[in-house]
């Protein structure tokens, strides 16, 4: 008798538990409706977080993780989904990895998850941020072949944003990649500044206000001067 009572107990036990966790889920479901619709992104955090648990999938793993990278959390971003290349991650996935891995500045490892991105579908801006950590990583063929793919490829209407100064601004995408194709010049024959200072002008006439072109030909025109002021001396 004691076990059947027993028995009884802990079925209606458990079917306590599942209507309870049914009950949250649909509760945290409406919640991040409603979080949503409000624009609290620490809401829709909270809720896809307790979602995750009550009822994880990939689907709101990664959409959590984009949440995160889209509010500048890269580090929680790669917590949620980690960092490692695996061939079943969803476009968002790689993506969430790729940009977060670039803003803590690991090129080497962000580099093999935008090359994901490119095989996948590939981009002028895909291959902008190409060009850019191959640039930092040393590989100057590399760049070279993506940088030329984007001049081919951008279309008038394509833009790219630079923050290196207080406020953010955008520039047509082939003047940027122009830019880099001059710096390219110079990283890979430091006499042929003229060379270089030559292709950052071309994007320079496509955008006139492309400030970190400006200042690429200042730094550049200014190492160009050294050598003769030396000799003065």
């Amino acid at each position: 008798m004691k076990k059947i009572v027993l028995v009884l107990f802990f079925g209606i036990g458990l079917s306590a538990l599942a209507q309870n966790s049914t009950e949250l889920q649909k509760h945290y479901e409406e919640f991040y409706k409603e979080m949503r619709l409000q624009g609290d992104v620490s809401g829709v955090i909270n809720a896809l977080t307790h979602l995750n648990v009550l009822a994880p999938s990939p689907q709101r793993r990664d959409t959590l993780a984009y949440i995160y990278a889209n509010n500048n959390q890269h580090m929680q971003a790669l917590n949620t989904i980690g960092i490692e290349k695996n061939e079943g991650d969803s476009d968002l996935s790689v993506q969430v990895k790729a940009i977060s891995l670039k803003a803590l500045n690991q090129p080497k490892r962000a580099l093999e998850h935008f090359e994901v991105l490119f095989k996948r579908s590939p981009s002028p801006y895909l291959a902008y941020e190409l060009a850019d950590l191959k640039i930092q990583t040393g590989d100057n063929t590399g760049a070279t072949a993506h940088i030329e793919y984007g001049i081919t490829n951008a279309k008038d209407d394509m833009k790219y944003a630079f923050y290196e100064r207080q406020q953010p601004y955008e520039t047509p995408l082939k003047a940027a990649f122009l830019h880099l194709k001059g710096l390219m010049k110079y990283n890979m024959d430091k006499n042929d500044i003229d060379g270089a200072v030559e292709l950052i002008d071309e994007a320079l006439k496509i955008d006139p206000n492309f400030n970190l072109a400006s200042l690429s030909k200042q730094a550049l025109s200014s190492r160009k001067e050294q050598p003769a002021a030396e000799e003065e001396n």
